[in-house]
């Protein structure tokens, strides 16, 4: 079969089920894989699929009451699209997505993007060394043209995160509940929540932002806490307009804080990844001094509320409501474990049984069950089920073993418990970027060419990071997390900092690779040095004084200006 070099023009109606790359999810990870195609390499031809009707990814999905997120404003955000307009130091869901819709429309991302669209499937052809994505169309209007139908592309890249298939519990009757359930992840905004009768299972990250909100309207809470988690305070607040007008006025004032914020996160990195160190006492006495306080004189809370684990086993609790919230007249904390869903409400151990009007799965997402539920068949048939069937792993969290020219981001052993995952997404970006420009390169000159990361490098990589993890905090037998399988096996946290991470991608060594095809003397021999974009503090005494000087008189002008253009008025 004849091959064909790629397009630099975007995919066009005759070319719909053929494209250089196809991107499956139009949340942060996609939406950066596509900005780094078109601005670092001038790609134009490829396809983001999206199941939703939007951009936005986790940030479209989780919409419950309360939704934030507990990284910094200036720090979730991509390196090359930095909002100074934010208005709090934590940012809400709602303004999150705003800010990733205006990224979106800014690189002109919906013409590229099929919405109510699913990826279902890939199949790797060996002899065409291409990928054959089944599709599946979900809009109503569209269906009708076409229901299904397969897209081929050169390169496959998934974006699909580890937050996005919602977890449900498995508890006996869960089915049998007569009033309203909602799982967190699937918020019905249509249901008026004021006077309810409401529990809640679960009381991890999602649980905490949603409890002090549902508090406010419902005539009854039960919170349903399996195990209690590490809490320390948010102290958050509204970045006043004038902060914001010295962001847009004077950027490097706004890198300054970022690096700042960089910094400060980074250095947080033993506090949950290393037990007894004196980082995590630390957190713990915040903990405790947090709890102490908000919730003086109740003891039997505090006893209910303190782990007995050490810091980081399970994602640490940004919050400075959630204490407050659960010492609430209306509201209960319920550590017995639960027996059963009855159609009335839920009975714990003691046969005590709740009556409720609505239950809240707030039980969080299949986080180790990787691109769960696509059938992916990679070379020579393999599945992914059957690589990954003890564990997920993949070569630096971004290349799995017998995918040929397949890329992943937010992949396994990628997850932060200390930081902003958005600067672990923009290292891999431009990793799987380099690689899918050399390909498409190699096409350019009509030969065929696939890169595939060697068995034995990927097996090297993930007992070199298991041996790291097994000693952190995050494998620790005291406690359940979604960081790890049934077996202990930490299959989602990276064992170090992000700069430890984005020095390891900085480079791509070719020789991690297998290379197919018809490309002999095309495929790269020395390594490519790619670079990463340096977050942390990188300013000298001197110059940061500088920034800061010309920023004091700057917010000194502006003052000025208000008090004359106030008493003129």
């Amino acid at each position: 079969m004849a091959v064909t070099s790629w397009p630099q023009v975007p995919v066009g109606n005759r070319q719909h089920t053929n494209a250089a790359v196809v991107i499956i999810g139009a949340g942060i990870s996609g939406m950066c894989v596509a900005i780094d195609l078109i601005r670092r390499y001038n790609c134009q031809n490829f396809v983001i699929v999206e199941k939703s009707s939007g951009f936005g990814g986790t940030w479209r999905d989780n919409t419950y009451p309360g939704g934030c997120c507990d990284i910094w404003s200036h720090l979730y955000s991509y390196s090359f699209e930095q909002n100074p307009n934010w208005s709090r130091e934590y940012p809400a869901q709602e303004e999150i997505l705003d800010y990733l819709r205006s990224v979106a429309a800014k690189w002109n991302l919906y013409r590229y993007a099929r919405f109510n669209t699913a990826v279902e499937g890939a199949t790797w052809d060996d002899e065409e060394k291409r990928w054959k994505v089944s599709i599946k169309v979900l809009g109503g209007k569209d269906s009708e043209y076409n229901s299904s139908y397969t897209m081929t592309s050169d390169y496959l890249v998934s974006g699909m995160g580890q937050l996005n298939e919602p977890n449900y519990p498995n508890i006996l009757g869960l089915d049998s509940f007569e009033g309203k359930m909602i799982h967190s992840a699937r918020w019905d905004w249509t249901y008026n929540l004021e006077g309810k009768r409401i529990g809640i299972i679960g009381n991890g990250a999602t649980a905490a932002q949603a409890i002090p909100e549902l508090a406010e309207l419902a005539e009854s809470l039960v919170v349903f806490q399996r195990t209690p988690n590490w809490v320390v305070p948010r102290m958050d607040r509204a970045i006043t307009p004038l902060r914001q007008k010295l962001y847009n006025v004077i950027p490097p004032v706004r890198q300054l804080y970022r690096a700042a914020l960089m910094d400060f996160r980074e250095s947080l990195h033993e506090s949950i990844s290393k037990p007894g160190s004196e980082s995590a006492i630390r957190t713990e006495r915040a903990h405790k001094m947090l709890m102490e306080t908000q919730l003086p004189n109740r003891p039997d809370l505090w006893e209910k509320l303190t782990p007995k684990y050490p810091t980081g086993c399970k994602r640490v609790i940004i919050s400075d409501d959630i204490f407050p919230a659960l010492g609430l007249a209306n509201v209960t904390l319920e550590t017995k474990a639960i027996e059963a869903v009855t159609p009335k409400g839920i009975m714990v151990k003691d046969k005590k049984e709740y009556e409720f009007d609505l239950i809240i799965l707030a039980t969080g997402f299949r986080t180790v069950d990787f691109m769960y539920p696509l059938q992916i068949m990679g070379r020579k048939g393999r599945s992914l089920s059957d690589i990954w069937k003890s564990h997920a792993r993949a070569l630096y969290g971004v290349t799995v073993e017998d995918l040929p020219n397949f890329g992943m981001l937010y992949g396994p052993n990628t997850n932060l418990g200390h930081n902003s995952i958005i600067l672990m997404i923009e290292m891999q970006s431009r990793y799987i970027t380099t690689m899918i420009n050399t390909v498409l390169n190699v096409r350019k000159s009509g030969k065929t060419f696939a890169l595939t990361p060697k068995t034995k490098r990927v097996k090297e990589f993930n007992d070199q990071i298991q041996g790291i993890l097994a000693k952190t905090s995050f494998a620790d037998p005291r406690c359940n997390s979604w960081y790890k399988t049934k077996d202990g096996v930490v299959t989602n946290n990276w064992w170090g900092t992000v700069v430890e991470y984005q020095k390891t991608l900085s480079v791509v060594d070719w020789n991690d690779y297998d290379s197919d095809g018809t490309a002999e003397g095309l495929v790269p021999t020395k390594n490519t040095y790619i670079g990463r974009v340096v977050e942390e503090t990188r300013f000298s005494m001197t110059t940061a004084v500088a920034i800061l000087g010309a920023a004091s008189l700057a917010a000194g002008a502006l003052f000025f200006r208000r008090r004359l253009n106030a008493k003129l008025l």
